[in-house]
């Protein structure tokens, strides 16, 4: 099955909500897979940000672009059916304030400080196009986009003076005022600048260097938690402020 054939499943699977089989839609390796995302964010409009993460310290991480009209302040409302699992990932996000492409080097988290202006909390809601997501292969979870649904912002603020930790990052997560998780270091990948640094790298490599005003948020610090229908969600990441969805 050609690349531009599992695209437009997935895309057609995202207009009608309609979930596919996972079998149905399997990339045969990471690359094919970030080729099925490049076609189906081609359709769906501008790259207004990237999602990376990494299972732990040292795992490869991985990345998906998101859609610019998925990109929604805090306080949004999300209903109909294209909300059906409602994920809920509580995450720290930065903002490019410029352009950043590192010509094939490995940049340092000096080297990479300056090229964001901004960092701001943000939960990313996670939707997909699958049945049964998470038996599905990770490859074909890659491909869709990493089950990304949308990206709630909450306000920016600058960059704090000592470089920003997952380590030290303390997050909190209520459901309808019930507080539903609350970590410290909490995610997995553990070192944010390495994130950004291989992310810098794929993306020039693929043909899409970050760009001025993109937001990369950098994975979840509480887990994958879902809501119901209806539900209000309130996420703060301490240091960086509050963000909050309705569903």
């Amino acid at each position: 099955m050609t690349l531009s054939t599992l695209a437009q499943r997935l895309i057609a699977a995202r207009r009608s909500h309609t979930p596919l089989n996972g079998h149905d839609v399997l990339p045969a390796s990471a690359a094919d897979a970030y080729g099925v995302q490049d076609l189906t964010v081609a359709e769906l409009g501008a790259i207004g940000g990237w999602k990376v993460g990494a299972k732990n310290a040292t795992a490869e991480p991985t990345c998906a672009p998101l859609p610019l009209a998925g990109l929604l302040p805090s306080g949004a409302r999300l209903t109909g059916n294209a909300w059906q699992l409602r994920g809920i990932e509580v995450e720290a996000a930065l903002r490019l304030g410029r352009d950043l492409d590192p010509q094939d080097n490995w940049l340092s988290p000096e080297e990479l400080i300056p090229f964001f202006d901004a960092v701001l909390p943000v939960i990313e809601v996670v939707e997909t196009r699958l049945l049964d997501r998470a038996n599905c292969d990770p490859l074909t979870q890659l491909a869709d986009l990493q089950s990304h649904g949308a990206l709630i912002l909450g306000a920016p603020s600058p960059l704090p003076t000592q470089p920003l930790d997952l380590r030290t990052l303390q997050a909190h997560l209520w459901l309808d005022g019930a507080p539903t998780a609350s970590t410290l270091g909490g995610n997995p990948a553990a070192d944010l600048w390495r994130l950004i640094a291989w992310l810098a790298l794929h993306c020039a490599q693929r043909g899409h260097p970050l760009r001025a005003g993109q937001i990369i948020t950098t994975g979840s610090c509480t887990g994958l938690v879902c809501a119901l229908e209806g539900a209000h969600v309130k996420a703060k990441v301490v240091g960086l402020g509050c963000v909050e969805l309705r569903f």
